[in-house]
């Protein structure tokens, strides 16, 4: 089974942030591929189903899992999913989606372990797994303005021209959550961390 955590902050109030930029690419993803997220699991939203890698590959068990602990805890409604879930390996089966301010808006990053990068969701699910050896997937949101912190950043909603953009960026963060599951983290990251606004950088959508 595969495992895929969308972070973001739960409530209407947060509903369009920055922060809850994982949310959003989840859901997507969620849609796309026919999983409904109808249940309350695991300390958050939650949803199962196939997800089709081909005519030929055998489709994937995939759950989709939006905790709703609040972003700072999000470790906990992970780890709870890991221990109770059928993932035999997380450093494998486990994919986390989080918006990142060290990205340009929109730009995506695909790695298959690290540090949190300053990402608190992130540092919580490292510290209730023990380990950093999961993959993740990175959404762009930028830097803040002069002036403006970090978590005032990420707590306020997209600017109107990046609400117009947003779509087909979301678009893309799903289409890439599943050429990462389909292809695995190793084959899918110089597609999906190519920058399509560089020379040459886009060669068909992930």
């Amino acid at each position: 089974m595969k495992l895929v955590v969308g972070l973001g902050n739960p409530g209407r109030r947060y509903a369009r942030s920055r922060h809850n930029a994982g949310f959003r690419v989840t859901s997507r993803f969620a849609a796309d591929r026919g999983i409904e997220l109808d249940r309350e699991d695991f300390g958050g939203v939650f949803g199962r189903g196939p997800v089709s890698c081909g005519r030929d590959a055998e489709p994937l068990d995939v759950a989709i899992l939006q905790p709703l602990t609040f972003m700072n805890l999000s470790g906990d409604a992970v780890a709870e999913a890991v221990a109770s879930l059928p993932i035999e390996r997380p450093e494998r089966d486990l994919l986390v989606v989080s918006d990142d301010v060290d990205l340009p808006f929109g730009r995506l990053r695909l790695r298959a372990a690290g540090g949190p990068g300053g990402q608190k969701g992130i540092a919580h699910i490292i510290e209730r797994l023990g380990h950093p050896q999961f993959p993740r997937l990175r959404f762009g949101v930028g830097r803040p303005r002069p002036g403006m912190s970090t978590s005032d950043h990420v707590l306020e909603g997209f600017s109107r021209e990046e609400e117009l953009a947003l779509p087909a960026l979301v678009v893309r963060a799903a289409e890439a959550i599943g050429l990462a599951l389909c292809e695995g983290v190793q084959g899918a990251m110089n597609l999906i961390n190519r920058d399509p606004n560089a020379p040459g950088g886009e060669s068909g959508r992930p």
